[in-house]
């Protein structure tokens, strides 16, 4: 059973087809609208372009009246799926068949689509889109998919198509932060890669990651954010063909660890038996670096030897292989003991730990396609780019858990560049509601000079709370004229706009001069004239007349200074005879006090005239 697995393998490699645990890798769809189909769908994910793993994307479902199933581009047809500012993000429903998965995927990206949503054409259990064979299908555009693709089942995507054609606005929200786990503060990633330089399109890219992606891959080992291991795939040539013209030059160690020929060409140029080779050697090298305490040393290697040991130039060999391992300092006799006897009739440990490994177990499954990137046992889907891949593993990170490189621009896709990202923004208060991260970018109302913006994110945020007036005049109308400056923003409220005194309008885009004369609603007196002016109105009176504000009136200023000086002249003599009638009744006080008090004390002495002689009554009755 094992032995028929891996020679699946190798029928996988020359046909492209085989039958093993191939573990359809999904992420959650959420459907906010209509309420119908509210609810949390799961949906497959593509093989290609970038998912945002770990983080969320909101869009708006669009099913295009014509090219149903993608396969011509849009713009035959005048469509374009381009979000306009302040829009959510289209996602273009097309139907299964006809073309390749990433042809679909390509045509609605070129018109702007932001995610592409491919409804199964049958009932029955969700499938992975891949990428079309090399020999097929036209792979020079597969790396420059950017958009994530979903497959979703038949059931679903009817329900969308009959809302949509009920003229329901349908919402849905693709979910990435649990397609992969995060069990502890460091994510463990593995890369099933072939030293095979000359298969086609599929190497080039790969071997163009591995350039790109060597610096960021090593600083992540350094500092123990990581623990990363190289895998190669080999197959086992079965029993009955062991001594057959095809084991002998594709496998070693009598016929136990074998690949394809890279030409598929018994004939000419080199045989898989050389490509186990290499593979062995970059086996060993990580190894023997990982022994030493410096396992991203294997990306070193993997590099050089790619670009001084290529097939093309017939350098593709043992001698080649040394001079590299050497001038990386690494020990080459541990390499050589690591790699053994690849005629003996016996098992290669290495070798024997890769076809191991290689089957799935838990929720991982078989690794049947190169190359293929596992992160916390976790088959990635996506294109193998540096950007992309970084996101996926930033994503393994539990939540503050994850190192600075996932918070630089290493990681960030500048998804915010374009279109600003689909969400709010005020150039003139140079405040955006794009927030571009690992997760993929989002849209959230921002903090502009420690104000507070509110609001959905995607069509409007406006300045709330203290000191909103100072960012862009919190949103409302403001105008300078006449070296008179007015505003419709209300300080101290937390949002609002109200026209100030003397104009009219929304208070928002516009202010309007109200003409108060014109309305005689200032100035109504019979003499008085009015003159309107930008924010207010001016009254006076003709001739010798004078305006009275608060009466509203006018009156003789001749009048009024006569009458002030006579009403003046009353007042100050009328204080002159309140001052002489108190100081004349302040000394008749005075006096009568003082005459009382002198006779009471003359009375002690002597009687005065107007005193009276007492009587004597003594008793003489005891004399």
């Amino acid at each position: 059973m094992r032995a028929e697995l891996w020679f699946c393998i190798w029928i996988s490699f020359l046909w492209g087809s085989c039958e093993g645990r191939f573990v359809v890798e999904k992420n959650n769809l959420r459907v906010t609208s209509p309420e119908t189909l509210k609810d949390v769908y799961e949906c497959a994910i593509g093989n290609f372009g970038v998912p945002q793993y770990g983080g969320t994307m909101l869009g708006l479902v669009v099913y295009p009246k014509t090219n149903k199933k993608a396969c011509k581009g849009f713009d035959e047809f005048d469509i374009s799926f381009k979000s306009k500012a302040g829009e959510l993000p289209t996602f273009v429903l097309v139907e299964r068949g006809d073309c390749y998965f990433t042809t679909k995927a390509w045509n609605a990206q070129n018109v702007g689509a932001a995610a592409v949503l491919v409804v199964d054409d049958r009932a029955e259990p969700l499938i992975t889109m891949d990428v079309p064979e090399e020999e097929i299908g036209n792979a020079d555009y597969l790396q420059n998919i950017s958009i994530p693709s979903a497959l979703i089942s038949k059931s679903l995507g009817d329900g969308l198509k009959k809302a949509l054609a009920n003229g329901e606005m349908v919402n849905v929200n693709l979910d990435w932060r649990e397609s992969l786990p995060h069990p502890d503060e460091r994510v463990e990633y593995e890369f099933w890669t072939n030293s095979n330089d000359e298969c086609g399109p599929k190497c080039d890219s790969q071997m163009e990651f591995v350039r790109n992606f060597k610096g960021a891959a090593q600083i992540l080992e350094q500092k123990g954010y990581t623990q990363f291991t190289p895998h190669y795939i080999t197959w086992y040539c079965p029993e009955a063909f062991i001594l057959s013209k095809q084991c002998k030059s594709q496998c070693i160690n009598h016929g136990r660890y074998c690949a394809p020929d890279p030409e598929q060409d018994f004939s000419k140029g080199y045989d898989g038996k050389d490509v186990v080779m290499q593979n062995l050697h970059q086996v060993c090298v990580f190894k023997v670096s990982n022994e030493s305490g410096k396992p991203w040393l294997w990306w070193d290697y993997v590099t050089d030897f790619a670009i001084r040991c290529p097939m093309k130039e017939v350098k593709y060999n043992k001698e080649c292989a040394d001079k590299v391992i050497q001038s990386l300092g690494i020990d080459l006799k541990k390499i050589d003991d690591c790699i053994g006897d690849p005629d003996a009739d016996d098992d290669n440990p290495f070798l024997k730990a890769e076809q191991d490994a290689q089957i799935g177990h838990g929720s991982r499954g078989d690794v049947t396609i190169l190359p293929t990137l596992v992160i916390n046992n976790r088959q990635y889907r996506g294109k193998l780019d540096k950007g992309a891949v970084l996101k996926a593993l930033c994503a393994g990170f539990q939540e503050t858990t994850e190192p600075a490189v996932c918070l630089t621009e290493d990681i960030e896709t500048n998804e915010c560049l374009e279109n600003n990202g689909g969400c709010w923004q005020d150039k003139a208060a140079n405040a955006s509601a794009c927030k571009d991260t690992f997760r993929g970018r989002v849209c959230e109302c921002p903090t502009v000079h420690g104000v507070q913006f509110v609001g959905d994110g995607y069509t409007h945020c406006e300045a709330s709370g203290s000191g909103r007036c100072e960012i862009n005049n919190g949103g409302c109308w403001k105008q300078t004229k006449d070296a008179a400056t007015y505003s419709a923003c209300i300080e101290g409220t937390s949002n609002g706009c109200k026209c100030p005194p003397g104009f009219k309008g929304d208070g928002i885009k516009s202010c309007e001069d109200v003409d108060e004369c014109k309305e005689r609603t200032a100035c109504q007196c019979s003499e008085c004239k009015c003159k309107n002016t930008w924010g207010s109105y001016e009254c006076s009176c003709g001739g010798d007349l004078l305006y009275m504000q608060e009466h509203d009136t006018c009156i003789s200023k001749k009048t009024t200074t006569e009458v002030g000086w006579g009403f003046l002249w009353v007042i100050l003599f009328g204080l002159a005879l309140a001052g002489v009638g108190a100081y004349g009744v302040y000394k008749y006080r005075i006096r009568s006090y003082m005459d009382s008090e002198i006779r009471a004390i003359m009375a002690q002495y002597m009687p005065l005239e107007n005193q009276a002689e007492t009587p004597n009554h003594i008793s003489h009755a005891n004399a």
